[in-house]
């Protein structure tokens, strides 16, 4: 191998070696995160119901907590805000008509999640677990999912069918 082409391969092997340190050593930002750390955002509510907290709601109990926290964004019986319309008829197999919880969710433990995660949309996390089950029931009945005085929980809420549930692709079936 002449001079040149020996400096190079050194070089070359030098540089590889260097990055290699540099990548297991990372670039020095932020701190590791701990299992305490994202306990607080590991909420994922899935289909079945798995991860949905204790707790029970009607939608008799979360009409007036939908007045008092949400009407502001989605209206009066969640029309006519300038967020998402939540109720947008009868349910429906399909989204003509445009989109509502009723059609465009497929599983009623994902309002559950969404509500739990998202809203208030000003104050995200906010609502105790309590007020989300009563929230998701008045949800569900303004959409006509369910009845005023049905009561919703961790085992009764897996259990309401949302009508275009079947238009959905499953991502992970095996979770469900």
């Amino acid at each position: 191998m002449s001079m040149p082409r020996l400096a190079i391969a050194a070089v070359s092997i030098a540089l590889v070696s260097a990055t290699s340190a540099l990548a297991a050593e990372g670039p020095g930002l932020g701190k590791p995160i701990t299992e305490a750390d994202i306990a607080p955002w590991d909420i994922t509510i899935m289909p079945d119901g798995k991860g949905l907290p204790a707790g029970s709601g009607t939608a008799a109990q979360g009409a007036p907590i939908f007045q008092n926290k949400c009407s502001a964004c989605h209206g009066e019986k969640g029309v006519g805000g300038f967020a998402s319309f939540l109720n947008a008829g009868p349910p429906r197999a399909s989204l003509d008509g445009g989109k509502s919880v009723a059609n465009f969710w497929p599983y009623a433990t994902t309002v559950f999640d969404f509500i739990r995660r998202a809203m208030p949309y000003d104050r995200p996390k906010s609502l105790t677990d309590q007020e989300v089950y009563q929230l998701t029931a008045y949800v569900l009945y303004l959409n006509k999912l369910i009845g005023e005085n049905q009561t919703i929980s961790a085992q009764t809420l897996p259990k309401v069918k949302m009508p275009n549930a079947g238009n959905f692709i499953i991502r992970f079936p095996d979770r469900i």
